[in-house]
Order: C-alpha cells, then structure tokens, then sequence
C-alpha cells in the first residue's frame, strides 16, 4: 500500500502556540507508521506547511523527522493545498485511525 500521513496534529502536537520549530513527536504513533514501513508499505510524509505562507519548511521538517525516528520513502512540501475539511472516500481522522490501530494492537 502507499499510504500518505499528515505530519501536524498526527504525528507531532504543538503546545499553546502552533510554531512548527516547537512541534513534539507523539512515539507511539511514529512506532505505529514505522512498522507499517517495515512491513513493506510506501509511506509517504505529505504536509501543508508553508503552503499558505511561502515559507519554505522542508529543511526543519526533515530534520524533525529524522531526529523523532520517522521512517519514510518520501516527504511531499508545498503540494498539499490547506483546507479545513477534507471529504474523500479514502480519508480517515488521524485520532480515530491510531485508536482504532492501538485496540487492535492490544487484542494480540
């Protein structure tokens, strides 16, 4: 499978102010992506950072990744457009989507 995985708010949570330098990993979601990759998926990090305003991120942002022990084949920059709300027949809430993974995980 390829799977695409948001970085803000999914995999990293901000404090009081919302400043990308001042994101902290969430592990066991990493953990849960990184077993995904080992398990032979595609994954593929795709952010909206700097989309709206034309600050280019990418370098923090791989930075970021490396040091919270990401795993991934790719890292998508200034593609994904900003929207408050995506409807598609593919999409899932990043919350209910690690809930859903770690209650299985503890069914095992």
């Amino acid at each position: 499978m390829v799977i695409y995985v948001d970085i803000d708010e999914t995999i990293c949570e901000y404090g009081d102010v919302r400043e990308y330098t001042l994101a902290y990993p969430i592990p066991e979601r990493i953990d849960y992506i990184n077993s995904l990759y080992d398990e032979g998926n595609i994954i593929v990090y795709w952010t909206a950072r700097g989309c709206t305003s034309k600050i280019d991120h990418t370098d923090l942002t791989r930075s970021q990744l490396e040091k919270w022990g990401a795993k991934y084949h790719e890292l998508k920059m200034n593609s994904k457009p900003y929207y408050d709300l995506l409807i598609c027949d593919k999409a899932t809430n990043s919350d209910k989507f690690f809930s859903d993974a770690f209650s299985k995980k503890e069914k095992q």
